[in-house]
């Protein structure tokens, strides 16, 4: 998959350092997959949650954290949308963001 853009997942861990290894490893991960379904998604993520409009949720580190995404399957791209704590999560508006 293609991602947009990493430069969200550097900000954040530059601010919150202990988020670094598990947002490198989601990137690491995701940049090898090939999804075409959110099928193929929830059998290496059983945690992530499915939106409307391809957005998914994604709890990183232990459930610290969350990240939101766009996929565009039919051409391989993730957009990072967001990426927070679960309080800043809370505060948004997920299918809007």
């Amino acid at each position: 998959m293609r991602i947009i853009a990493r430069r969200t997942l550097r900000e954040f861990w530059e601010k919150h350092p202990e988020a670094r290894q598990a947002l490198q490893a989601w990137y690491a991960d995701v940049k090898r997959a090939e999804w075409k379904s959110p099928a193929e998604i929830k059998a290496i993520y059983r945690n992530a949650s499915f939106l409307a409009d391809n957005r998914v949720v994604f709890n990183v580190k232990g459930n610290q954290y969350r990240l939101m995404v766009v996929i565009q399957y039919q051409h391989g791209i993730v957009y990072i949308r967001f990426v927070g704590t679960h309080q800043e999560y809370d505060r948004i508006d997920a299918a809007r963001i």
